[in-house]
């Protein structure tokens, strides 16, 4: 088939700074395109040139041959190129129902009638969602929806415009594997209709399940092109630019004293009783579907909110903090799933730089007696992350809103790596950051004080193999299934937890 989609020497420039260099790529009708990328590559200008968000220095892009005028979003709309971007916290208007969401492109666009009675309205947004499988209260508020839910219904609101190219960016990240391959077989079926797709992801695995061909960027430049079958140790290599070697995990810990104890404990009222102990030295990754209670686990220890049933003890003693306050005094630290709502402070905020974001939670112990706080102590604390975690900034005073993705979660788990812990709780801290920062995160957990006890939360079966010296697996707050890979155990080898998950997961 002629190319759909086709971009030639595109370039880009911001400043001093060279986001793009002479990028060329071009997607067939009815082919998924992978796009790979470094956080700061220049995934998400590209796709902001394709949207038209952004205009290209020099270059252009053409469909179906004609050259195409993508002067604003509007106009690359018109012209059949839709963009799902990767944030979808803020997605949608909260105070509209999903009905109206899923249809405001056409409401707004006058192809609807201006009156239109409610049951009319909801059986046009009926159709939409079945499109994606979303299975929500179509007259409740946007707002209310979970991000898996906001996802599978901007994709839905996408696909109403019947796009030409679909920019799917990180479309995967706040969906469950159940709800992830759903939008698999949607993709073949757009694939099936001639739509050409550009598919942005950090995953192996959705790229391994949906990809035709790679192109992979780095430093703004095209650094390799694989097609079938696809080379990803060598993808990821040219992204990365130096070769990935799987760490080999830690020695059991069997014999090691319980750092953490749950005895019969209930998340909630209804739910299983859970036995878990948690022993210093080891990354202890839960697992499990959307809903499986993994945030409530961690929240539970870190004093979020209280368990229903049973009791905690903490090196032996009773654990019921009272709230995080309490949590960190005792040296048990939590960095939460969504690092801007829970860990991150809007840039205009005094302290909201790199080095005050670290410094935050530890101000009480870094303070002189007067109460000043040492900023010898701040800036020493950041300068030591950068170098750790390979933290792409120009310096400590860095605002964290000039950082990608992956730099500000390198910061989040920084600032509770700065102090000693006990217990060390990371809700989803490998979410849309790129295969390299990953790695970085890992390395510096598995460096840590062979003291502190680390729990991981992720909905992600492969950073649980990457990341877990041992891997539970939740379903309805409840473990259903606990692994300890043999030391010394590839990733590459784990069929066994991969089939004890894949149960977990199922309906």
């Amino acid at each position: 088939m002629p190319a759909t989609i086709t971009a030639i020497g595109l370039c880009k420039q911001f400043g001093t700074n060279r986001v793009l260099e002479d990028v060329r790529l071009s997607v067939d009708a009815g082919e998924v395109l992978a796009l790979m990328g470094a956080n700061g590559a220049g995934k998400s200008t590209l796709v902001k040139i394709l949207a038209g968000v952004h205009q290209p220095d020099h270059g252009g892009v053409s469909i179906d041959g004609r050259p195409a005028r993508l002067g604003s979003p509007a106009a690359a709309r018109a012209a059949g190129i839709v963009a799902v971007h990767q944030s979808v916290a803020d997605a949608g208007v909260g105070d509209l129902s999903v009905a109206e969401n899923l249809l405001l492109d056409d409401l707004c666009g006058g192809r609807l009638p201006f009156l239109l009675s409610p049951r009319r309205l909801r059986g046009l947004a009926q159709a939409v969602a079945a499109r994606v499988g979303l299975a929500a209260n179509l007259s409740a508020p946007f707002s209310s929806l979970s991000l898996a839910e906001r996802q599978l219904a901007i994709i839905a609101r996408a696909m109403g415009s019947r796009p030409r190219l679909l920019i799917l960016d990180e479309p995967t990240a706040s969906l469950s594997p159940i709800e992830a391959e759903r939008l698999f077989l949607l993709l073949n079926s757009l694939k099936a209709a001639g739509i050409a797709i550009l598919l942005i992801s950090h995953k192996l695995s959705d790229l391994r399940r949906a990809a035709d061909r790679i192109l992979v960027l780095r430093n703004g430049r095209i650094a390799g092109e694989f097609a079938k079958p696809l080379d990803l140790q060598a993808a990821t290599a040219a992204m990365i630019g130096r070769e990935v070697v799987a760490r080999a995990r830690t020695q059991s810990r069997d014999s090691a004293h319980p750092r953490v104890r749950l005895r019969a404990v209930a998340l909630r009222a209804e739910s299983v009783p859970i036995n878990l102990d948690l022993t210093p030295g080891e990354i202890t990754v839960v697992t499990g579907p959307l809903g499986a209670g993994k945030s409530s686990l961690l929240g539970t220890l870190f004093g979020l909110w209280p368990y229903a049933a049973g009791g905690m003890t903490l090196d032996d003693a009773p654990w019921r903090p009272s709230g995080p306050a309490a949590a960190i005094a005792a040296g048990v630290f939590m960095a939460g799933e969504d690092r801007w709502h829970t860990s991150l402070a809007p840039a205009t905020t005094l302290g909201a730089d790199l080095a005050g974001t670290i410094a935050l939670p530890h101000l009480r112990h870094w303070s002189h007696v007067l109460g000043f706080l040492g900023f010898a102590r701040e800036t020493a604390a950041a300068r030591q992350a950068i170098s750790r975690l390979g933290i792409v900034c120009q310096g400590p005073k860095d605002p964290l809103d000039q950082l990608s993705g992956g730099n500000q979660q390198k910061v989040v788990v920084a600032r509770w790596q700065a102090r000693p812990s006990t217990l060390l709780l990371l809700d989803e801290p490998f979410q849309g950051i790129d295969l390299g920062a990953r790695h970085d995160l890992i390395a510096s957990l598995r460096a840590m004080d062979p003291r502190t006890t680390i729990l991981i939360a992720t909905s992600d079966v492969e950073e649980a193999l990457e990341a877990g010296d041992r891997i539970l697996v939740l379903r309805d707050r409840a473990i259903v299934a606990d692994h300890r890979p043999a030391a010394g155990e590839l990733l590459g080898r784990l069929s066994s937890i991969e089939a004890l998950v894949a149960g977990a997961f199922s309906p």
